[in-house]
């Protein structure tokens, strides 16, 4: 099976690795990536992530200046078909620090766990191979597709 069968059913989190590759067209992970995009598109997927999705996209591109790359990166977060961008409140705090004590992850990964948990995900897509399955999230690794 490929990723997007992996992904059918209920919503999925995505981490911020997942923008980077499709907005800077990563050579191994653009072709993944974007058969999520399209499935998003589509509305055969539907997708959330969290701000600190956009706080993170945005560090790099405005240090260098490179302001256009930042608007690519804010539109894609904001106007997407088929992709929730979930605001840190005080439930989602709440939850992010349960799951940062529980499992000892960083702040912002401990965030967008919560956020996919939050907005009803059953699966979590990212790079990051210290994000475990938490709470019936089960955590794809895209470069196990490759």
């Amino acid at each position: 099976m490929g990723l997007i069968a992996d992904l059918e059913g209920a919503p999925v989190g995505l981490d911020t690795a997942v923008f980077i590759y499709f907005i800077e067209e990563h050579p191994l992970y653009l072709p993944l990536v974007e058969s999520i995009f399209v499935a998003l598109d589509e509305e055969r997927l539907s997708g959330a992530t969290s701000t600190i999705t956009l706080l993170e996209t945005l560090v790099i591109p405005i240090r260098a200046g490179n302001f256009s790359l930042a608007e690519r990166y804010e539109f894609l977060l904001t106007h997407s078909r088929g992709l929730r961008l979930l605001d840190l409140n005080r439930p989602l705090v709440r939850l992010a620090a349960q799951i940062r004590g529980l499992e000892r992850l960083k702040t912002p990964d401990a965030i967008q766990v919560a956020a996919a948990l939050q907005a009803g995900c059953t699966t979590f897509v990212t790079n990051d191979r210290r994000i475990p399955a938490i709470g019936g999230l089960r955590v794809l690794q895209l470069r196990d597709y490759l």
